[in-house]
């Protein structure tokens, strides 16, 4: 008898799901973490109308609307120029919108939705070592203490033990650049209801609107400190976004360095592991795809393994292994595209934004980006 049907490594969003969908269906689940306690940082912040709707059964969806800030709008922009606009308020979802959160926000509301189906989170709890036989997987931990599951879920991010105990391969690499990303307050007129990509001549910039009038910057820059300065982000919004003064930082709430990795595991299964979230995909933030992805690997493979263990055919892991797969490639491809086109050399970026204007003049090209940034493709 396993202590566990499931052994979930990472409670990040795709943890917390896995978990929580896993236990509402009636399956026994440990989830663990090495942390002591959660990240209590924003890091990703937009959640898409697909992660709306497949959180919707879990009963988590209404309270991220509740506790967040709806953006039905997402610009390409010069300046105040706009070059491709992007509206969600047309598309065939109850979620017709980009909702913007806090990551720990959205931790919270799934943790409090675990513990109100019983579940926990076991930390810190650092994993060391993964054998799997015929009738399950044994865990051990730097404690020395072993969990015996049927099944063991990797969602324990970029670096994830649990991946590289199953030999799972990781291909890929890194864009060249450093980015920047700022959680400020600021002074002057920025959209509280709109996504903003600045294509400047200096280069990208991300303005997006958070709950209680704070603001999410991302740019990337050959000279990011490693903790951003409200002077080092003044100079960005001077550069790359309405003009120089039209938004004034009034406060930093906090501020890193990050570089973009892309790269998609070999195979989401080995037997009894799986992986799901960042332990599987990791791609440039250009979008707000990956919390979003992460999640919907999450509700997919619990299904998948609600299945399995209530005496389906475990082809059903595989099926999942093999769609959530695709759709990473795809957004591999759509956030890598959108991340080239940002850093194009300075020569070339008049005739990059020329190019784009010209094409936002298609309603197919507008509808196809609502779709793909929406996440409604991947239904």
């Amino acid at each position: 008898m396993n202590d566990t049907d499931v052994l979930v490594v990472g409670a990040g969003p795709t943890g917390l799901t896995v978990a929580a969908s896993l236990t509402a269906h009636g399956v026994r689940v440990v989830l663990v973490d090495k942390l002591p306690e959660g990240q209590n940082t924003s890091r990703a912040a937009a959640v898409n109308a697909r992660t709306l709707e497949v959180l919707e059964d879990l009963d988590v969806a209404r309270r991220m609307v509740k506790a967040g800030l709806i953006a039905p709008r997402f610009t390409m922009r010069e300046g105040r120029r706009i070059l491709i606009p992007v509206d969600f308020s047309d598309l065939p979802t109850q979620h017709p919108y980009t909702l913007m959160l806090s990551q720990a926000d959205t931790e919270r509301l799934l943790l409090e939705r675990l513990h109100e189906l019983s579940g926990e989170v076991i930390r810190p709890k650092a994993l060391s070592q993964v054998t799997q036989d015929a009738g399950g997987v044994t865990a051990t931990f730097d404690d020395g203490e072993a969990v015996r599951a049927g099944y063991i879920v990797g969602t324990d991010g970029m670096h994830s033990t649990v991946r590289e105990q199953a030999g799972i391969g990781f291909a890929g690499g890194e864009f060249a650049e450093s980015f920047a990303l700022a959680d400020v307050r600021l002074a002057g007129e920025a959209p509280h209801d709109e996504v903003i990509l600045f294509y400047a001549k200096e280069g990208l910039n991300v303005l997006a609107p958070l709950p209680g009038d704070i603001f999410r910057i991302v740019a990337p820059a050959a000279d990011v400190p490693q903790v951003p300065s409200a002077a080092f982000v003044q100079s960005l919004l001077d550069a790359r976004g309405f003009g120089p003064g039209q938004l004034v930082v009034t406060e930093l709430l906090w501020g890193t360095r990050f570089h973009i990795h892309h790269r998609v595991a070999d195979s989401y299964r080995a037997g009894r592991i799986l992986l799901a979230g960042d332990a599987a995909h990791v791609h440039s933030p250009a979008g707000g795809q990956g919390m979003n992805l992460g999640i919907t690997d999450a509700i997919s493979l619990a299904d998948a393994l609600s299945e399995v263990l209530h005496g389906g055919s475990d082809t059903a892991l595989d099926a999942y292994g093999t769609a959530q797969r695709r759709r990473a490639e795809q957004v591999l491809k759509l956030t890598g595209r959108l991340t080239r086109i940002a850093t194009l050399p300075r020569p070339v970026r008049p005739i990059r934004n020329a190019g784009m204007r010209l094409s936002a003049r298609v309603p197919a090209v507008r509808q196809r980006l609502a779709i793909q940034l929406s996440g409604l493709g991947h239904r």
